[in-house]
């Protein structure tokens, strides 16, 4: 909770807004919206990143690092921080002592979602893909939706924009029960699972937060569910809209055709009845789910089913999503947020159904120690379908080191179940060297990761450009 109770926080009252970790996709998202709405917005963050251009050419001012001294330079009446900050963080104190007003992002979120008419999205794995297939439905229809996704829709352009309409469409993080305070008024769970070891310690209490949650949103709001998920089921109540595989649900999908080189179609059944065929660009069948997911939601917001299954068809995805970095010499490389097993098992089937003949070679960056110490035995098992595994350390996010806990977990596991080329790997730039050694005309070059390893797919190309150089001149 916010230090003076979140009813309190007025953002009306508020004309200049800082935002500590304005870096982040979930926080600049944030600051593009309270741009929008005419605040005076800056922030501050540690590192650089690909988000903060856009906050520039908006106009925003950001300063990095974070320092008490920015009150005084920006003279803010309410701090804006992320779960990554601590609540003794000097800046944070300096706050309180002047009398700001402090509250988290979800806070401020949740306070310009639930006055709207909101769509929210949540659910352990999908819920990016399917909150940006639904935010592009509801743009092309002319809905004209304010949108706050957690990643970069490659088709919007951005995470988050301010609409005309009263329509909200949102993702929704579980990761520190922040959704809890998110009262929508269309929902959509796509699935439930054990992730985020540092705040649930057992799945059961996963489950507990995704019951609050639905008791949470607006009375008499409609609910969408993955039938196919065990997790989504154990919260299953009455009324429920469902969705899954087959004729036997609110929404399905049969009759799939996988095509090479990515995407499928398959032909959409609602209340038992086949309605016509949809197209989709991305591929794998979780990607099917998040689209009867969106079509679902699209139905409830009053938008016929062409229009929507003609936004699906030209929805490319999210960045950092099963998305093409670059070819060199025959060689795809493709880069993954995945960082949960069962994310990594559905973007390498996806992978592997598109491009069939192909060898697939996976680099892995395991995030956070917690995440590592309860699943790495799963990790390795997800990773095995690969044909060859190169491992970089765990991306530690906010966390510190737990000792023993390390990427050769995952490389012992792949070792003993006889996959002998598993290797780790000091950084990225030792990766990409490894790489470009071993691929081969006609392979298929998956990162994956919710680290840096995003960086990694453009230096697998540039050293593949000058070991050809390099190759060209000696000849």
């Amino acid at each position: 909770m916010s230090d003076s109770g979140s009813a309190l926080i007025d953002i009306s009252r508020s004309i200049n807004i800082h935002l500590m970790g304005i870096g982040g996709a979930g926080m600049s998202g944030l600051a593009l919206l309270l741009d929008a709405m005419g605040h005076r917005v800056s922030g501050c963050d540690m590192e650089e990143t690909s988000y903060l251009g856009k906050l520039r050419d908006r106009g925003v001012r950001v300063e990095m690092k974070h320092h008490k001294e920015h009150l005084d330079i920006f003279s803010p009446e309410l701090i804006i921080y992320t779960s990554a900050i601590a609540q003794d963080h000097p800046e944070l104190i300096e706050a309180r002592k002047k009398g700001i007003r402090v509250a988290r992002r979800a806070e401020v979120l949740s306070i310009i979602f639930n006055g709207k008419h909101g769509v929210g999205v949540a659910g352990t794995h999908g819920k990016t893909t399917t909150s940006s297939m639904i935010s592009l439905i509801a743009e092309m229809s002319g809905l004209n939706p304010t949108v706050a996704i957690g990643g970069e829709l490659c088709d919007i352009g951005c995470n988050a924009k301010l609409g005309g309409s009263d329509y909200m469409v949102a993702e929704l993080d579980e990761s520190d029960g922040s959704f809890e305070l998110f009262s929508p008024s269309l929902s959509v769970i796509t699935n439930i699972d054990w992730d985020h070891i540092d705040h649930y310690a057992t799945f059961d209490l996963v489950v507990e937060a995704f019951r609050r949650f639905i008791g949470g949103r607006k009375k008499d709001a409609p609910l969408i569910i993955c039938a196919e998920d065990k997790g989504a089921m154990s919260v299953i109540e009455d009324g429920m809209i469902t969705y899954g595989w087959g004729s036997g649900w609110r929404w399905g999908a049969a009759d799939v055709i996988v095509r090479d080189g990515g995407g499928s179609s398959f032909t959409a059944y609602k209340d038992g009845y086949p309605i016509g065929e949809v197209s989709l660009r991305v591929p794998g069948e979780h990607n099917i789910l998040n689209s009867l997911a969106a079509l679902a939601a699209s139905d409830l917001m009053g938008v016929s089913f062409d229009d929507a299954r003609r936004a699906l068809s030209k929805f490319s995805g999210a960045k950092r999503r099963q998305q093409f970095i670059g070819e060199r010499r025959g060689v795809l490389i493709y880069d993954d947020y995945g960082h949960h097993p069962r994310e990594i098992e559905s973007t390498m089937a996806a992978m592997s159904g598109a491009f069939p003949n192909r060898r697939l070679q996976v680099i892995f960056q395991p995030h956070r120690y917690t995440r590592t110490q309860a699943l790495y035995r799963d990790f390795a098992k997800a990773l095995i379908p690969a044909d060859r595994v190169f491992l970089l350390p765990i991306y530690s996010a906010d966390e510190q080191p737990i000792s023993g806990v390390s990427s050769f977990m995952i490389a012992d596991e792949l070792i003993s179940s006889g996959r002998a080329d598993a290797a780790v790997y000091a950084d990225l730039q030792e990766a990409a060297e490894a790489v470009c050694d071993a691929v081969k005309q006609g392979d298929l070059v998956l990162t994956i990761g919710a680290g840096n390893i995003g960086e990694l797919g453009k230096q697998i190309l540039e050293r593949m450009d000058s070991h050809a150089a390099d190759a060209k001149n000696r000849a």
